[in-house]
């Protein structure tokens, strides 16, 4: 597939690889920086979703999304991102990704608008019983940059690799894109219950903040990586 992101917030908190040992399949491993992992709230909307072979339908293609994620790898390789949970505005994405991809997507109410500072005021809410969303505001503060390799913000945000689970099956799925340009942030107003709803414990320090403008991304077919 094809698609487009754009306004992404990237917001990380450290965490201790113990405490993700739960949440992932036996086969998978907390990848770390310096000794510490992370976990990820990615706020952000996606533009020009389509197949390949197929051009852009705006009610498919066009819709706002958020992340809870962290990294990982396989046996020391590979390394990638876990997603534990994706909330989208798009029935139809959702149904489509949930088979396709065989990721945990939930259907959202979502809200994305510029306000006059130049900010992004992003809402998120759960459909269901019990509330489960985000809010913030964020806006870029500096100017963009490719991460160095070997520094923690390419760790954290170049990743190329995604990893799912299906009846005890484990899936690989690549993604192909230029590097991000990467922005520091500032955040505003940040509620969020959506790592809570995940099984993950947010730490009291603020988050590690990164705005990325838009980066246009291929996606490939899920592959089952063969057991042990």
């Amino acid at each position: 597939m094809r698609q487009r992101w754009a306004d992404l917030l990237f917001l990380h908190w450290a965490v201790p690889a113990a405490a993700l040992r739960p949440r992932l399949p036996p086969r998978l491993s907390a990848d770390t920086f310096e000794g510490q992992a992370y976990v990820g709230l990615v706020p952000f909307r996606m533009t020009g979703v389509r197949p390949v072979w197929a051009p852009a339908f705006p009610p498919f293609s066009d819709f706002r999304q958020v992340n809870v994620r962290t990294y990982v790898h396989l046996a020391g390789q590979e390394p990638g991102v876990w997603l534990f949970s994706l909330d989208a505005s798009s029935a139809l994405a959702v149904v489509m990704a949930r088979v396709l991809y065989k990721l945990p997507y939930y259907l959202a109410r979502t809200r994305l608008e510029y306000d006059a500072e130049g900010g992004v005021c992003y809402t998120s809410d759960r459909r269901g019983s019990r509330p489960v969303g985000c809010r913030v505001r964020y806006a870029p503060c500096g100017p963009a940059r490719v991460a160095l390799p070997g520094s923690l913000e390419h760790f954290l945000a170049e990743r190329y690799v995604l990893y799912t689970q299906s009846r005890g099956r484990l899936y690989r799925g690549r993604v192909h894109h230029r590097p991000y340009p990467l922005q520091p942030a500032q955040i505003d107003g940040l509620e969020e219950t959506l790592l809570a709803a995940a099984g993950l414990a947010r730490p009291e320090e603020a988050p590690l903040a990164h705005y990325v403008r838009e980066v246009s991304a291929e996606v490939f077919p899920l592959r089952r990586i063969a057991p042990r």
